[in-house]
C-alpha cells in the first residue's frame, strides 16, 4: 500500500515536470511579476492555481489584451 502512494506521487510529479517543462523558471517569475504589477493578481492567488490554470488564465488576458489593442488601432 505504501509503495503503491508513493509510484502516485511520482507519477503525479512527472506529469506537471513534464507538463510545464516548456517554461523556464525566469519566464514564471517574470509573467508572475507582470501579472501582479499590471494586473491586479495577488501573488498568493498565483501561488496557488493549479498549474494549467495559471496558463489558462494567461491566455485569456492576452487574449483580452489584443483584443483591446486592436479596437484601438480602429479608432
Amino acid at each position: 500500500m505504501r509503495a503503491r502512494k508513493f509510484l502516485r506521487i511520482k507519477r503525479t510529479a512527472k506529469f506537471f515536470y513534464v507538463g510545464l517543462s516548456h517554461e523556464s523558471i525566469m519566464n514564471h517569475y517574470q509573467t508572475n511579476f507582470a501579472l501582479v504589477q499590471h494586473h491586479k493578481y495577488s501573488l498568493s492567488e498565483l501561488e496557488n492555481m493549479i498549474p494549467w490554470e495559471r496558463e489558462v488564465y494567461v491566455a485569456m488576458l492576452k487574449a483580452h489584451i489584443e483584443e483591446e489593442q486592436e479596437k484601438q488601432r480602429n479608432k
